[in-house]
C-alpha cells in the first residue's frame, strides 16, 4: 500500500490562504491524495502564524503545519503551540526549552501514518542547533513509534545546505522537501537510497510580487535603503508544492511530482 502526500511550499497571507482553501479539496479529489502537509510559518499577512490562520488551513483540508524562522513573529502562537494536539510545529533545533515541538505524526482514517520532522538552516540564517543532528534525534522518536514513513521540511536559505540534508538523510526518511525560499527548483528527484527530494517546492501566494511582497515596496526598500513595511501582493496567486508517493511498507520514495496550480482571479 502507498500514501500519497501533497506537501504544499510556504503559504504567504491572505491570498495564499485562499489559494489553499479553494485549490487543496480540487486537488485532493483529483490526485487521490491521503495527507496534505504546509508550511505555514507566512500565513498571517506574509510573516508569521497566528491561531486564526493556522486554523483556517486546518480547515481546508490540511492534516499539519510546519514553520520555519518566522514562527515567533506573532506572540500569539506561542501557547497555541504549546496545546495538547497542536497540529503546528516549529523547527526542531531551536534550544532545548523552546515552546512547542519539532516532529509530528498525520494520519490516513484507515491508520497509515506519516511522520513529519521540522528543520531549520543555519547557512545565511540564525546560529541554531546543528539540524543534522537534530534529525537524527526526531527521526528515531518517530521509528520508535513504529513510523515507517517519514517526511523532512529542511526551511533554509542555502541550496547547498538543502541538498546536504538530502544526501545525509537518503534511504533514512522517505522525502526531504526545501521550503524558505518561494521559488521552484527544478530539480525534484528520487535520490539512489529512496528518498525524495527538491531543494525548493515553492510558495502558495502571488507571483505577480517579489517572493509574495508588493513589488512596489520591495524596490522602494532597495533603491532607498529605507525601512518599507512590507505587503502581500495580490495578483497572479498560485499554490506550489509537490506530490510524494510513498510506499507505506519500506518508507521508500515511489515519485515525486512539482505542483503548480493557478487561482483563478
Amino acid at each position: 500500500m502507498t500514501l500519497k502526500i501533497l506537501f504544499l511550499g510556504d503559504v504567504f497571507g491572505k491570498p495564499g490562504r485562499q489559494a489553499v482553501q479553494r485549490l487543496v479539496p480540487r486537488l485532493i479529489g483529483r490526485e487521490k491524495l491521503d495527507l496534505v502537509i504546509a508550511n505555514a510559518e507566512n500565513s498571517a499577512a506574509g510573516a508569521g502564524v497566528t491561531p486564526d490562520s493556522a486554523e483556517e488551513l486546518l480547515a481546508a483540508e490540511v492534516d499539519l503545519l510546519t514553520s520555519g524562522n518566522h514562527i515567533w513573529s506573532k506572540r500569539e502562537i506561542v501557547p497555541y503551540l504549546e496545546r495538547p494536539g497542536a497540529r503546528l510545529l516549529r523547527p526542531a533545533n531551536y534550544p532545548r526549552g523552546a515552546p512547542g515541538r519539532g516532529r509530528g505524526i498525520a494520519s490516513t482514517p484507515d491508520g497509515r501514518r506519516l511522520g513529519v520532522v521540522n528543520l531549520e538552516g543555519r547557512v545565511f540564517m540564525k546560529t541554531l542547533d546543528d539540524p543534522f543532528r537534530a534529525a537524527e534525534e526526531e527521526i528515531a522518536a518517530l521509528r520508535a513509534e513504529g513510523v515507517t514513513a517519514i517526511l523532512v521540511d529542511m526551511h533554509c536559505e542555502a541550496t547547498s545546505e538543502k541538498g546536504a540534508m538530502g544526501c545525509f538523510l537518503d534511504g533514512r526518511v522517505s522525502a526531504v522537501l526545501g521550503t524558505h525560499t518561494h521559488v521552484q527548483t527544478a530539480d525534484a528527484r528520487i535520490l539512489p537510497g529512496g528518498t525524495a527530494f527538491v531543494t525548493d517546492v515553492g510558495m502558495c501566494g502571488p507571483r505577480d510580487s517579489v517572493i509574495g511582497v508588493s513589488k512596489d515596496l520591495v524596490l522602494e526598500r532597495f533603491l532607498t535603503q529605507r525601512p518599507v513595511r512590507f505587503e502581500p501582493a495580490r495578483h497572479d496567486v498560485w499554490l506550489q508544492g509537490a506530490i510524494v508517493e510513498i510506499d507505506d511498507a519500506t518508507g521508500r520514495a515511489r515519485s515525486i511530482e512539482r505542483v503548480q496550480e493557478r487561482l483563478e482571479e
